[in-house]
């Protein structure tokens, strides 16, 4: 039985806020980090995840992408190609949360595509509270020395916390996955910067001492995920952070019921 490319990552979120009052937070949790070829090897081999039926871990297509169902494969390459990337011998992993007992919400998920095994895009999944969703696409540096870290960026255009204004960028900051987890995200405002996110973390591999391991010391991370955002929102409101009302945009990806 070969080894798969995919596993998972336990570490830890942090968040910091900068401006115009110091705001911080940690919490640990777990992602996968899925090879979107070997899910049906996944499948067949682990007992305690489970693709497209419940478990006490589970991945859905449905969760992602065009939120359907259907594979996700063909909807990154044609993200890519929207922007002129395109692998050759594509490969694509995808960094996300899974459903816990069945429930996820994916803040942020993030599709690394390959040409074999040089990295040539991202694609940035981003979710909202509210049942949206948006894509940033962006280039990996085509002759980037492998031990450098990509770093790219853009312009914010989607709503995603009511204390943060539209008016900012987002810069970018990884090591491709390896051994270790090491992602960051930098987001100004004309004022300066205002907000660091980070997830850290450690590989281990995908099968089911790992998930067991990671469901023992973290049994409901998923909800705490959602709890964790409308409570840091609450403590934000209680200090005086500027509101920055929603605009509705009917152009935008909901999710699916």
């Amino acid at each position: 039985m070969s080894a798969l490319r995919s596993c998972l990552y336990r570490g830890r979120v942090m968040h910091h806020r900068r401006l115009p009052f110091e705001h911080r937070f940690v919490y640990r949790v777990f992602s996968l980090y899925l090879d979107l070829e070997e899910l049906p090897a996944i499948d067949r081999r682990l007992r305690l995840l489970s693709v497209e039926r419940r478990n006490l871990l589970s991945f859905y297509n449905r969760d992602h992408g065009p939120r359907d169902g259907s594979p996700l494969r063909p909807w990154v390459l044609a993200r890519l190609a929207e922007r002129e990337i395109a692998p050759r011998r594509p490969r694509i992993m995808l960094l996300c949360l899974p459903r816990v007992f069945g429930y996820v919400f994916n803040p942020l998920s993030i599709y690394f595509a390959y040409d074999d095994e040089r990295l040539v895009g991202v694609v940035y999944e981003v979710k909202n509270t509210f049942g949206e969703q948006t894509t940033y696409v962006l280039p990996a540096e085509p002759h980037r020395p492998e031990r450098l870290p990509v770093t790219h960026g853009c312009a914010k255009d989607f709503y995603v916390s009511p204390f943060i204004a539209m008016d900012a960028r987002y810069a970018f900051r990884f090591r491709e996955p390896g051994e270790r987890l090491a992602f960051t995200i930098r987001e100004t405002v004309p004022e300066g910067l205002q907000l660091v996110a980070s997830l850290t973390g450690e590989r281990l591999p995908l099968d089911d001492r790992s998930i067991l391991r990671c469901l023992l010391g973290d049994p409901l991370m998923t909800f705490k995920v959602i709890v964790g955002i409308h409570w840091e929102a609450a403590r934000l409101w209680l200090k005086g952070a500027r509101y920055f009302p929603r605009e509705v945009e009917p152009s935008r990806q909901r999710a699916a019921p």
